[in-house]
């Protein structure tokens, strides 16, 4: 089954590269490489990358360490992984791009246009011009996230990756839920989170996630993307809980606002306001309807409350590493043109930050023929420990 995934991959990819008049592509990209061969490694801090052809197998460049260890995941043979010397790693003279270049001459026609993937968090650079200075006879142009919007559609294989992923997320956050008290720490509580996370259910491990959990709390609950410290939650404040399930690599995001006390009737309106925003936006989600429409659902719901989110709403997601577990490609905003269709993934992300206070509500959801199926099943209301 995984062989056919693979190939229909590999295919959908090459048709994409004929349609931008590629005759090859460098992938950098840890989940492209993972969707395209299956390799999964903690390597992607030092260069590694994929050249695919029109025809044949792949190429995977890595360290030499990382190559010797690349049967275990990938689908390639022997052949088509190659390792790049240990003295190159980390070297203020040369870079192991210059080696990839010098066996790429090799494998790639000269004239022909490579696409790199030039916006890549894991390509630098110093690697473009070591790859250009070695590739002189042919012409790199940014692919734009070509593998990327490949992968938008999911298989069904892939969809019920993203299913095993939403109940782990479902089952972490229930975690935080129960670990969430005052006058415990913020880390020992991002222990248990993590813990969770990691064994999952009973019927499914778990894998490690693209982000640590995120959690503001208090004053800085205004302010999104803050981790943790040693310091200890206290009753009267709120906390903003965002985490991910991750099966497979495949990453299922969830976010819900935790008060302990009483809450403020800012919060408590808020809350309301918002988990009507949710249900307006998962109706308006359907194939043939664009992102923008669907970020009119929402604020249609938001501003006569006088509320309002400068931010997108959601974004696709799919397969994760770090830094990110979003696919770079559609978003749910004003002006988006792109169109939803069945088998396509998103994080859909509510959350309200102002100065001092913050209140977030998300749900993963995929794409069905007649609207949105939900990861999760948890309750949107604002959670209370009294």
């Amino acid at each position: 089954m995984l062989a056919k995934e693979y190939a229909d991959r590999l295919s959908r990819v090459r048709k994409a590269m004929a349609d931008k008049g590629f005759g090859a592509l460098v992938v950098c990209d840890p989940a492209n490489l993972f969707y395209l061969t299956g390799y999964n490694a903690w390597s992607f801090y030092t260069p590694q990358c994929l050249l695919v052809g029109p025809d044949g197998a792949p190429h995977l460049f890595a360290r030499a360490m990382d190559a010797l260890g690349a049967a275990y995941t990938c689908n390639l043979d022997d052949d088509h992984i190659h390792g790049y010397p240990e003295d190159l790693v980390h070297r203020p003279d040369v870079h192991p791009f210059d080696w990839i270049a010098d066996v790429m001459r090799g494998l790639v026609p000269a004239g022909e246009v490579i696409g790199v993937e030039c916006d890549c968090h894991y390509f630098s650079p110093r690697g473009y011009q070591a790859l250009e200075r070695g590739l002189p006879a042919n012409r790199l142009i940014d692919c734009a996230e070509l593998v990327n919007w490949v992968r938008v559609v999911k298989s069904s294989y892939e969809i019920e990756q993203l299913r095993i992923a939403g109940s782990i997320a479902e089952h972490a956050m229930r975690a935080a839920f129960n670990a969430l008290r005052p006058g415990r720490r913020q880390c020992d509580v991002v222990a248990e989170i993590m813990a969770a996370q990691t064994c999952g259910t009973p019927e499914h491990g778990g894998d490690y996630p693209a982000l640590v959990p995120l959690l503001p709390t208090g004053k800085s609950a205004g302010t999104p993307h803050l981790t943790w410290t040693q310091g200890v939650f206290s009753t009267g404040e709120a906390t903003t809980v965002e985490l991910a399930g991750t099966y497979g690599r495949y990453h299922a995001p969830l976010a819900r606002t935790v008060m302990l006390g009483e809450p403020p009737s800012r919060l408590l309106d808020t809350s309301k306001v918002v988990a009507e925003a949710m249900q307006a936006t998962l109706a308006a989600m359907r194939p043939g309807v664009d992102g923008g429409t669907v970020h009119k659902a929402f604020d249609r719901v938001i501003k006569p409350h006088g509320l309002q989110k400068d931010s997108r709403i959601g974004y696709s997601i799919g397969i994760g590493y770090p830094p990110d577990w979003g696919e770079r490609t559609v978003s749910l905003r004003p002006g988006e043109r792109t169109e939803l269709a069945a088998g396509m993934a998103f994080h859909v992300i509510l959350g309200i930050w102002m100065d001092d206070w913050g209140y977030e509500l998300s749900e993963p959801v995929v794409v069905t023929d007649t609207g949105v199926e939900k990861l999760t099943d948890l309750p949107h209301e604002l959670t209370v420990w009294r």
